[in-house]
């Protein structure tokens, strides 16, 4: 399976699962023939990076907690995933962990009482660095896209930033809006 023309929305990777439900990015590969699958490579406390710790609307240099992820299309490489959370929402958590975690962060978080009310997304496209283009397996002329991903609960507050880089390479991302009147 190739990533030629995919399209996806970002929906149900900030909606929590119903119990027994699968993974999100599993169920989205599966449904376009494919099998999606991640590794979780580092769960630990980390001082925030700027943007980050701008993001979640904390002094910079904080310690945030970051889960680092490679997410797999048919066993290949196709997307680096940064998660950031404040540590009073995830210490003491499975966030800490590199497990998996059954219905994914978002339903654990849901079971903590964190729901996304508002999400804000940001995409732009670079060359990727070093480190992005071994592991994507990408040439030196392959641009990647970054998407950072800003969840915020019903008061406002920012509880989760993903950061996202994948090659732009066959991209297409889908945003749909229920405006309200």
């Amino acid at each position: 399976m190739s990533s030629s023309d995919w399209a996806s929305s970002s929906v149900p990777y900030v909606v929590p699962r119903a119990k027994g439900e699968g993974d999100a990015w599993q169920d989205e590969a599966a449904a376009k023939g494919g099998v999606g699958s991640q590794r979780i490579v580092k769960a630990g406390e980390v001082p925030a990076p700027s943007e980050v710790a701008a993001l979640l609307a904390l002094e910079d240099g904080t310690d945030v907690l970051v889960r680092q992820r490679v997410i797999y299309l048919d066993e290949q490489p196709t997307e680096l995933t940064d998660t950031y959370y404040p540590l009073d929402v995830a210490r003491g958590t499975r966030l800490e962990g590199t497990a998996k975690i059954r219905g994914g962060a978002v339903t654990l978080l849901a079971e903590l009482g964190y729901t996304a009310h508002r999400v804000r997304e940001e995409v732009s496209a670079r060359m990727p660095t070093d480190a992005e283009r071994q592991v994507l397996v990408l040439t030196d002329a392959d641009p990647v896209l970054c998407m950072t991903r800003v969840t915020l609960d019903a008061a406002g507050r920012p509880f989760q930033v993903d950061v996202s880089v994948f090659p732009a390479s066959g991209q297409r991302l889908r945003y749909e809006f229920e405006p309200r009147i």
